[in-house]
């Protein structure tokens, strides 16, 4: 599998569908990440809340989705992208006052499992970067990843990289060796090599990905990185 996750932050559904395009010719691309905004949790609104669109996931014979869910109260939209065949979602920490009970719901409701064998359906939580770890730490037996963002506000692709994540990284390194671990945000090839020598798993690459001009040359200098660290050793 592949260190890198694509991730696509959509204004419509033409632009969603020009985006999958790009990817499509790459065969080492399984998984997409999409980024949802709801334009009260973060802003601006993200497809499909931008506009009376349609809710759907195309191409789903070709990718497997993670559903980045930046969006208030995420248990009304969480069995809704279940249902069009997400395979990944992921919650932020901070987009609910009831942590341990959404996660409990979903445990229930999915029957989730860890690691993320093909036809299972994994959980994560995002953190902010003003969020302390400390925050999932009465819940993270029970979750599949921690995505780390490395910006400082949410919810727009193309902004600068946030060095504090590095620390944070490390600590719930340290403190949960098995963790998978991914970032998301000012993730390129020249915040790279940090990320993954501070222990990151998984690497959630936009416009630095999808603004390339080639994107399977631009795909395998990061793989090229994630041999380098031995993040496939691990």
């Amino acid at each position: 599998m592949s260190i890198v996750v694509p991730a696509i932050l959509p204004k419509t559904r033409e632009n969603l569908d020009a985006a999958l395009a790009r990817l499509v010719p790459v065969a080492a691309v399984e998984n997409v990440q999409i980024d949802i905004v709801d334009g009260e949790f973060a802003k601006p609104a993200s497809w499909p809340y931008a506009g009376d669109e349609k809710w759907e996931l195309p191409m789903t014979e070709r990718f497997r989705y993670d559903l980045d869910l930046m969006v208030h109260a995420p248990e009304a939209s969480i069995a809704r992208w279940v249902g069009l065949g997400a395979s990944r979602i992921t919650l932020h920490a901070e987009s609910t006052t009831a942590l341990s009970h959404l996660i409990a719901d979903f445990k229930q409701r999915y029957g989730h499992e860890a690691g993320f064998t093909p036809g299972s359906l994994a959980l994560g939580l995002a953190l902010g970067i003003e969020t302390d770890i400390a925050t999932i730490e009465s819940v993270i037996s029970d979750i599949d990843y921690v995505q780390f963002m490395g910006i400082a506000h949410i919810g727009k692709q193309g902004q600068p990289f946030d060095t504090r994540v590095l620390r944070k990284i490390h600590a719930l390194r340290v403190r949960h060796p098995t963790m998978t671990i991914q970032v998301d945000g000012g993730v390129s090839l020249k915040t790279a090599s940090a990320l993954l020598e501070a222990g990151v798993d998984r690497l959630v690459v936009g416009s630095a990905l999808l603004k390339a001009e080639d994107v399977a040359s631009e795909l395998a200098a990061f793989e090229v990185l994630g041999e380098k660290y031995g993040v496939y050793e691990r």
